[in-house]
């Protein structure tokens, strides 16, 4: 095993019996533990992604994929080079009026340190924050309109990257399946076909 494949194991080993934010539902749910050029961010699991273990492996989780796979990747090949994290690991809980819980600042800022570790460990060469939660930790946002579509030179958590930011892909969402956020994903995922680090891990898979 190499150095960084240990760090990864005991980086792994820690976060899965994090306990630091009380309101938060376990467990924590993580994509696969591979030691990956690209880093996809989502913005929390739902309630069903932790008795699946991993995230987006619900109904929101079938129209992402769909997306990797017109350009590449399905599911497995993805969940398998593709390291998948979140702004938050634990399910958050519902809303009083309805949806999930947005997850406090603080709530945020407890996860980051992971974020952060994984960006260290990592170094990835793109990173891919799925909805406005996520794509919000890397750059300034106001509409979705104003990011998705175009690649973005970030810096985060000390890393200078680039980063293909991508809607929420929610049944309650209606932004990617109307104009201009249809379009606007289309060029995304335009870009991210046409990325070096993307085209390494289609030839990898």
């Amino acid at each position: 095993m190499s150095e960084r494949e240990q760090l990864m194991r005991d980086h792994r080993a820690a976060l899965a019996n994090c306990s630091k934010c009380p309101a938060m539902i376990g467990p924590v749910v993580s994509g696969s533990p591979v030691l990956s050029s690209i880093l996809l961010i989502g913005q929390a699991p739902g309630d069903k992604e932790g008795g699946f273990g991993k995230p987006f492996a619900w109904t929101a989780g079938k129209t992402l994929f769909k997306w990797f796979e017109r350009i590449g990747l399905g599911e497995e090949a993805f969940r398998q080079h593709i390291y998948m994290a979140a702004v938050c690991r634990c399910f958050p809980g519902k809303n009083l009026k309805s949806g999930d819980r947005v997850p406090s600042p603080a709530e945020i800022e407890n996860c980051g340190d992971w974020l952060q570790a994984e960006i260290d460990l990592l170094k990835p060469d793109l990173i891919l924050p799925v909805g406005k939660l996520a794509i919000s930790q890397l750059l300034p946002v106001k509409k979705l309109n104003d990011v998705v579509g175009k690649l973005h030179p970030v810096t985060f958590h000390g890393h200078r990257t680039e980063a293909i930011p991508l809607p929420h892909p929610s049944g309650a969402s209606t932004w990617h399946r109307t104009e201009p956020g249809r379009a606007l994903l289309e060029s995304a995922l335009t870009i991210l076909q046409q990325h070096p680090a993307w085209q390494q891990v289609c030839k990898a898979s």
